[in-house]
């Protein structure tokens, strides 16, 4: 008797995997969702760390020798708008009202609003970074001859890098896993993909677990892949 309900159960199991992924091809709502999200999130990381670098310079050579104050006032003001408010917020903020009257790609909406919004915790990173390295190594700079960018270049930024590897790699992680509200804007990344299976299967469970998963994998591999960088520098140490 268990062995039928086993098998009976094991019927039910398949016939839904059917149902939501191979019938009419509705895995494809899956791979193209990932497609969209990796890309949303590639380039989102790009522009955080480019901006956020500068930020972070900004606010921390201020920091250090008291220059740059209207630069790191209009700085601290960024980033105090950017974490005060949800992500979310941000993204329709982004596409209704900043582009509500142009018509223009949802991908690259999706692209500046997670991309700024990484940049303000990412200058926060570097910040905390360049602040970490004892303040002899400028002077060790200005022994060398070199000026104040030269030091930050070749002396400082190397070692501060170094520092901020794992906590640049979890902004990573955090910002590939806060792509999934792009759907707000009826961007069709994994997340919505996922939807799309439930509401034409009307079965949440398996579309939901698929895509759950899927962030899961994407998630260990990129870990994985910073733990191997973390390593990396650290032998280069030796």
């Amino acid at each position: 008797m268990f062995i039928e309900l086993e098998e009976e159960q094991v019927e039910q199991l398949a016939e839904k995997f059917v149902q939501n992924f191979i019938a009419d091809n509705r895995w494809q709502y899956l791979v193209n969702g990932l497609g969209v999200t990796l890309r949303v999130t590639f380039f989102a990381l790009i522009i955080g760390i480019v901006l956020g670098f500068l930020i972070g310079a900004i606010t921390s050579t201020n920091k250090l020798n008291g220059t740059l104050k209207i630069p790191n006032a209009i700085c601290k003001l960024y980033i105090t708008i950017i974490r005060g408010t949800p992500v979310v917020v941000q993204l329709l903020i982004i596409y209704f009202v900043i582009f509500g009257a142009v018509d223009i790609d949802k991908v690259t909406v999706a692209v500046l609003a997670f991309g700024f919004n990484s940049a303000a915790y990412v200058a926060e990173i570097f910040r905390s970074g360049i602040m970490s390295i004892d303040p002899g190594q400028f002077e060790a700079g200005r022994s060398l001859g070199f000026n104040y960018i030269e030091t930050m270049r070749h002396i400082i930024m190397p070692q501060a890098f170094k520092n901020v590897l794992p906590a640049l790699g979890n902004e990573f992680i955090v910002l590939l896993k806060e792509t999934s509200v792009a759907g707000y804007i009826a961007l069709q990344d994994l997340t919505k993909g996922g939807d799309i299976i439930r509401s034409r299967t009307y079965d949440a469970f398996m579309p939901l677990i698929a895509v759950a998963l899927i962030y899961l994998v994407l998630v260990i591999i990129f870990q994985a892949l910073v733990n191997r960088m973390e390593r990396r520098l650290r032998s280069s140490d030796r």
